[in-house]
């Protein structure tokens, strides 16, 4: 929470530059925190605040927007019907850093207390951004002004602008209704929901596709049908929020699982994870954990992907949150260690003694590549259970002979470094970790392919099944036509038998008398 004289008031608008913040409060009064070179804060001076502070050269106005460049500020205001006439409402103010003609009063001077940009008396301004060294607001009618430089030219074709100048071109007949400004570059959404950017385009933040700059606004042709409802800049990129338009398409009309097409009986089902159509078998499971979720406590429908997904994530943190368990279980018994089990160096040979004690090596030390790696763990760091085994071992260890002494030079190698392990906790709960931190990430891999093989066989179980429906569809065709083959077949073989009986009544016929 921002302390200071703002804490208990209701801030209606913010604004973040590279070295100071500006807050606009319900009320309309506008306080200002940071670095104040230049005089950026309004404050009368060149010093900073880290806590917020009043601008008293406004006190009595009604502060609408304030805009933070990177060593100057610029704010929308509304002035008393006593001093600006019947135009009460709309004038533009500046101050800080002058050097590029970005306060927009004709010359470099810096400012520090807000100043009147002298304009018409008739605009009237809504809105106000700024970037680098660079200064846009909005009229209430929709025309764009501009001032400052960027020292290329990128920003118009005169390459700067000393005062507030009306930026013409594709924008001229528009009506934009919401300016951005980022460090070099321009963007303005119009009344028809299209995105118009221009300025200096090497990191591709004009959205045309390249990294050329513009000098003149031009329409963002990947934005053109999208309905844009917001826009913003950063300082060398732009965002803009559309309106979600669901076009009815292949991929709505068809079951994106099994690639069925939906009809009356197989009705059309949305994930509420990916928000995918899905036909009922294929979207069958519910999940407490869905993205889309109207209500978090009530499982809601997902498709079989997004069901496996959130089950995994459910499946790996419990995963975690069990290493985490045991983790703090070894520390645990790792300070009962240093507290009763504690174990000097002078019965490490006694230890190494146990016949048991190399079969005990061997199990947990390996070799990869030539490169031995050692996890040993005595059991008595592990718990109650595994410390009787090792009272066991000692048991069976009376009776037994000694083991030869004779080892190589990887065993001895392995018997110091468990001495080494022994001599120090501290090192094993680390190798505990390394060893839980592996087989999770061995898991997750091993989640991760299962995955890829389940996506696999679905997409071959799907194509088998349109290839068995078509392969029905091909039989059905052949015993249709086999049933008109054999009906066309009866009715050539009645037609014959008519015939070879008319011709036999010819002659009798023939033999009758004419009349």
């Amino acid at each position: 929470m921002v302390r200071g004289d703002i804490e208990g008031m209701r801030v209606s608008y913010i604004s973040c530059g590279a070295w100071h913040t500006a807050a606009v409060t319900s009320t309309g009064k506008l306080f200002t925190f940071g670095d104040g070179a230049f005089g950026a804060l309004g404050h009368g001076d060149r010093s900073s605040t880290s806590l917020p502070r009043e601008v008293h050269a406004l006190r009595g106005l009604r502060t609408v927007r304030a805009s933070c460049g990177v060593w100057h500020t610029a704010a929308v205001v509304e002035m008393p019907p006593e001093l600006s006439g019947e135009f009460s409402s709309g004038k533009l103010v500046t101050w800080g850093d002058g050097e590029k003609w970005q306060l927009g009063h004709g010359d470099k001077e810096p400012r520090l207390v807000p100043s009147l940009v002298a304009l018409s008396g008739t605009t009237n301004f809504s809105q106000v951004a700024c970037g680098y060294s660079i200064t846009v607001a909005l009229t209430d009618t929709g025309k764009v002004y501009f001032m400052g430089s960027d020292g290329r030219g990128n920003l118009g074709s005169s390459g700067c602008s000393k005062t507030p100048t009306c930026v013409k071109g594709n924008i001229k007949n528009s009506r934009i209704e919401e300016i951005a400004c980022g460090s070099y570059h321009i963007a303005v959404r119009s009344s028809d929901a299209k995105i118009y950017t221009w300025g200096k385009g090497a990191n591709g933040q004009l959205g045309h596709g390249d990294n050329e700059d513009r000098n003149i606004p031009t329409l963002v042709e990947a934005l053109k049908n999208k309905q844009a409802m917001r826009v913003v800049c950063g300082s060398n990129f732009t965002a803009a929020i559309c309106l979600h338009d669901w076009a009815l398409g292949a991929d709505h009309l068809n079951c994106s699982g099994c690639r069925n097409p939906f009809t009356f009986i197989r009705k059309r089902h949305n994930c509420y994870n990916c928000g995918l159509a899905f036909c009922k078998p294929c979207s069958s499971k519910k999940s407490l954990k869905a993205a889309l979720a109207p209500k978090k406590n009530k499982p809601c429908r997902v498709c079989d992907d997004c069901f496996s997904k959130l089950s995994w994530k459910k499946e790996s943190r419990s995963a975690l949150e069990s290493a985490k368990n045991s983790r703090e279980v070894i520390h645990l018994n790792g300070n009962e260690l240093t507290d009763k089990d504690i174990i000097n160096r002078a019965s490490f040979p006694k230890l190494a003694r146990l016949p048991s004690f190399d079969s005990f090596r061997s199990r947990n030390c390996n070799h990869d590549r030539g490169v031995f790696k050692s996890q040993c763990y005595p059991s008595f760091l592990l718990g109650n259970s595994t410390r009787k085994s090792t009272s066991g071992l000692r048991m069976v260890s009376r009776g037994s002979s000694p083991p030869s002494r004779k080892s190589s030079p990887v065993s001895s190698f392995t018997r110091n470094s468990i001495h080494t392990d022994l001599a120090n906790p501290e090192l094993l709960l680390d190798d505990s970790k390394h060893s839980v931190e592996s087989l999770t990430q061995e898991i997750s891999l091993l989640r991760t392919q299962v995955e890829d093989l389940t996506a696999k066989s679905q997409v071959l179980e799907a194509k088998l099944e349109r290839t068995s429906k078509r392969w029905k569809e091909a039989m059905a065709a052949a015993s249709e036509e086999a049933e008109k083959n054999k009906a066309s077949k009866e009715v050539i073989r009645s037609l014959t038998a008519q015939l070879n009986q008319g011709r036999g009544k010819g002659p009798e016929q023939s033999t009758l008398p004419r009349n």
